[in-house]
């Protein structure tokens, strides 16, 4: 059975090369473009691992983060960022973050840290 990987970001564009990507993978994959959704869809889907912007209108990505944790405190979040903000981050990783990439990212690695963190 495909693992399941939950991809939050406001930016439809992104949600889509997300997607492709990790569907060409093997993956399952669903998308949310802001915080409701995404937590709906973790308590509906039961993924492996999220994929969170953490620059979302309305519920921001350390607020999502929080509500996720809270779902399923052992959850695997990676977060992504179009800001090297560093405060956020470690709050962030403070908050469970497996790790952080910053846009634009290098979607090969990307892919690889997914992989690793899902052992496949």
């Amino acid at each position: 059975m495909s693992k399941k990987i939950v991809i939050v970001d406001d930016q439809f564009g992104i949600r889509i090369l997300l997607r492709e990507v990790f569907q060409r993978e093997g993956y399952r994959t669903f998308e949310a473009a802001n915080g409701p959704n995404a937590i709906e869809l973790v308590k509906t889907e039961n993924p492996d691992l999220v994929l969170l912007d953490m620059k979302i209108p309305g519920m921001d990505g350390l607020e999502i983060l929080e509500n996720l944790k809270k779902i399923s405190p052992d959850i695997k979040v990676i977060i992504m960022t179009a800001y090297e903000e560093l405060d956020i981050i470690e709050e962030a990783l403070e908050l469970g973050a497996l790790t952080s990439f910053t846009k634009p990212f290098d979607i090969d690695q990307l892919v690889r840290e997914v992989k690793n963190r899902l052992g496949a």
